[in-house]
This record gives structure tokens, sequence and C-alpha cells, in this order.
């Protein structure tokens, strides 16, 4: 009977010798080294993880490049409309060119709200944020195109401790200004004097005061056309003027009537909104100015939308660094992703 034990547990032995040979494996099944096995399990388990990370990272980069290559597309439209408004700017342009002009214009609108509500390749809205079932950017019964989609993003988990954003809702992109965006002014719409606007000057950047908006009106009084700064007191008026303005100086030519108006503020204190930056344009190059007092108020908005363009367009370069670092940090997490899945084969082996 020990014999026939002994040879059993032998040829047993042989058989478990044989099958690590086929398979290649030392532990065949989890009673050769169940301490092994289990580390075997949580080392495959961690595997499997990182391999759904890489996934992740894949559909995050393909939906950041996309949208890269909208933003650039946004970029050259905000380029070609600020050349045409620097044309329509001339004096030597006739009241028809400047109607061809803003046919040109409104084709460059019509690209715009159709680069706002982009889909990618699921389907959904590129810049709907949460809402990205339905298209972000509507008309609205004036015809004007409002923001509708949701202000916030998805996240996808594309590493242990990293939750990165897929993208930038529209409200981020056509309807903010970066924070150093520079300080503008806008006359209004119901201006009736001949009153225009030239420059903005930066006096002194660490004035206390520097950074606030700045509300000017002006009222003729006894012949004399005066203008007060947020409800202050009054102040002669002459033409041409530099109104000093907390750290800023405001350069006018022309004369205001009384109830004119003219507000300076930063970017991000003013209209933000691109596309009422298109619809200022096309209202004031579609209607003639007959006028001295329209030719103005035509200037003044002309020099408002290139200035808000100008904003626009830093805001879109702005967020195509930032979809570049992320693009940057996606690679450097597949690095140290296939270092790390280096590592679990090693362990495995």
């Amino acid at each position: 009977n020990q014999s026939v034990s002994s040879m059993n547990r032998q040829q047993t032995e042989f058989m478990k010798i044989g099958q690590q040979i086929a398979s290649g494996k030392r532990i065949v099944n989890i009673s050769d080294d169940p301490q092994a096995m289990t580390q075997a399990i949580n080392i495959g388990q961690s595997k499997a993880v990182s391999s759904q990370f890489s996934d992740a990272r894949v559909g995050v980069r393909n939906a950041l490049a996309q949208e890269e290559s909208v933003l650039n597309s946004v970029n050259d439209v905000y380029s070609r409309a600020k050349t045409l408004m620097v044309q329509a700017s001339s004096d030597t342009l006739s009241d028809a060119d400047r109607a061809s002009v803003a046919s040109e214009i409104r084709g460059l609108y019509e690209s715009l709200v159709g680069l706002a509500n982009t889909r990618d390749g699921n389907g959904r809205y590129l810049f709907g944020g949460y809402q990205d079932d339905t298209a972000p950017f509507v008309r609205d019964v004036n015809g004007n195109v409002d923001y509708v989609g949701n202000p916030n993003v998805r996240e996808q988990q594309v590493d242990g401790d990293r939750r990165m954003a897929i993208g930038h809702s529209g409200d981020e992109i056509f309807r903010s200004v970066h924070g150093s965006a520079t300080y503008l002014a806008d006359a209004g719409m119901t201006n009736q004097g001949t009153m225009q606007f030239n420059g903005i000057n930066i006096v002194d950047s660490n004035h206390p005061d520097f950074g606030l908006a700045y509300d000017i009106e002006f009222a003729d009084n006894a012949g004399q056309m005066q203008y007060r700064v947020n409800g202050g007191a009054w102040a002669d008026y002459n033409d041409p003027s530099a109104i000093a303005l907390g750290g800023i100086e405001v350069e006018l030519e022309g004369m205001p009537a009384t109830g004119d108006t003219l507000r300076v503020a930063r970017g991000q204190d003013s209209n933000m909104d691109i596309f009422r930056s298109f619809e200022k344009a096309l209202a004031v190059l579609d209607n003639p100015a007959n006028t001295d007092a329209e030719k103005a108020q035509r200037t003044n908005t002309m020099r408002t939308v290139m200035r808000e363009f100008d904003n626009g367009m830093d805001n879109v370069l702005t967020t195509r660094a930032e979809v570049g670092a992320r693009l940057n940090e996606l690679d450097a997490l597949d690095t140290i992703g296939g270092n790390r899945t280096l590592a679990y084969e090693q362990a495995l082996s």
C-alpha cells in the first residue's frame, strides 16, 4: 500500500509538471500557490483597469482634437470678419460697398452659427455641455442667436486620480472673454451727437480705480457741453477732449448731444457675446448713414465691434492653448500607463 501510494503521489507530481510545461505557467491551479494566485488575480484586475483608462484617453483625445479643429476655423472667421470691418471703416467706401461687405460678414455669421452647433462622431453637440442632445445655439423671435446649452461639460476618468473635461461649453467660447481683455468703449445705438471715441490709453495700471467700469453722460448747460462720470460732478467738455478715468484716458472728438452716453469698461464687463458683435456690425453696415450723427454712430459701433472681435480671438486662442495642454497631458498619461502595464506584465510573468 505504501508503494502504491508513493507511485500515485509521484504520478500526480509528474502530471502537475507536465501541465506546467504545457501551459508555460508555474501556477496552473489556485491550489498550487494560493498566495501567488491571489496576487496574480489582483494584478490582472489592475491591468484591466489600466486598459480601460487607455481606451478612455483615446475617446477624450478624439473629442479634443475635433474641438481644436473647430476652434481653428472659428479663429479664421474672426480674423476675416476683423479684416472686413477694417475695410468697411474706410471713408472711401460708399454705402453700396458697405452693403457688399455686410453680405460677406453675414455669411461669416452663419458659418459661425454652424461651427457653434458642431456635432461629434456620436451625434452629440460639441459645445452643448451636459445638454448635448439639442443644438446649443438657436435663434429667437427677432432672429438673434442665443445660447440654450448647459454651461457645464462632461468629464472622463483618464487615469487613477485624474478626471479631464471633454471640451468646453459654448458659453465659454462664444460668450466669454479672457481675463486680460482690455478696455473698450461703447456709445450704444441711440446717441444723437457727432462724438466719436478714438483710443483708450492706459496711463497707470496701478491706479486704485483701474479696472472699474465708467458710464459717461453728456448734457448742455447754458450753451456749454458738459459731462459727468458715474453720476459725479459735471465738468466742461471740449472738442477734442481726453477724459481721465482711473488710470486710463479716453480720446474723444466731435460734439455730443444732450442725453448721449458712453460706457468704458473692461472686456469682461462689456458685451461678451460674439454673436451680438456680428449683429451690431450688420445693423450699421446694412443701413446707409446720411447725417453726421449717423456716421459718428456707425464709426463708434465699428470700432467697438473690432475690439470685441480682438477679445473674441484672444479667448479662442487661450482655449486652444488649454486644449493643447490637455492633449499633451494625455500623451504623458499614455507613457505612464504603458510603463505601468509593462510592470504589471512583468509581475504576472
